[in-house]
C-alpha cells in the first residue's frame, strides 16, 4: 500500500466534513468543494481526523492519489493556495479588473485572459500576479495559462515565469 495513505488527515478546527457514500464535502471559512472518490477507497472519519484504505487489491494504486486530494481540499477550504508570477521584460505589464486579467506582453495587441469561477488574480504591482483559490489544480491551471501568453526565453530571460523558477540562460552565439 501507498505509504502517503497510511498517514491520516487531520482536519483543523473550522473545517467541516461530511462523507455520503463515494463523495466527500469539505466546508471551511474560505468556502466549500466536494469531490467523489475512487470506487476502490474507503475514507473513514475517526474523531477529527480521515483516514484513507483501499477496499482491495486494485484499491491500493489509488488510496494515496485520494488521501492527496482530499489533503488538498481540507487545505484549500482552510488557508487556500496561491501561486506567484512575474513578468521580465521592458513594457511587460499586468493589470487585474474584475474578473478578467489585462496584459501588455510585447505584443501588437493586448492580452484579456478571462478568469475562471473561483479563482482570484491580485496585481500587487505592475509586474506581479497572484493567482488565488481553494482548489490547487484550478490555481495551477490557471497559473500556467497565464504562463504559457510568453513563457520565458532562454537568452534574456524575458517572459511571464513563476516567482520561485529558475531560467537556465544560453550564451548568444559566437562570431
Amino acid at each position: 500500500m501507498s505509504r502517503i495513505a497510511n498517514s491520516p488527515i487531520d482536519i483543523p478546527s473550522g473545517a467541516e466534513i461530511s462523507i455520503s457514500g463515494q463523495t466527500v464535502s469539505v466546508k471551511g471559512p474560505k468556502g466549500n468543494h466536494s469531490y467523489d472518490i475512487h470506487d476502490t477507497v474507503e475514507i473513514v472519519q475517526d474523531g477529527n481526523q480521515l483516514k484513507v484504505s483501499p477496499r482491495g487489491g486494485a484499491g491500493k494504486a489509488m488510496a494515496g492519489t485520494m488521501r492527496s486530494l482530499v489533503n488538498n481540499m481540507v487545505t484549500g477550504v482552510t488557508t487556500g493556495f496561491e501561486k506567484k508570477l512575474e513578468l521580465i521584460g521592458v513594457g511587460y505589464r499586468a493589470q487585474a479588473q474584475g474578473n478578467v486579467l489585462n496584459l501588455s506582453l510585447g505584443f501588437s495587441h493586448p492580452v484579456n485572459y478571462q478568469v475562471p469561477e473561483g479563482i482570484t488574480v491580485e496585481t500587487p504591482s505592475q509586474t506581479e500576479i497572484l493567482v488565488k483559490g481553494i482548489d490547487k489544480q484550478k490555481v495551477g491551471q490557471v497559473s500556467a495559462e497565464i504562463r504559457a501568453y510568453r513563457p520565458p526565453e532562454p537568452y534574456k530571460g524575458k517572459g511571464v515565469r513563476y516567482s520561485d523558477e529558475y531560467v537556465v540562460r544560453k550564451e548568444a552565439k559566437k562570431k
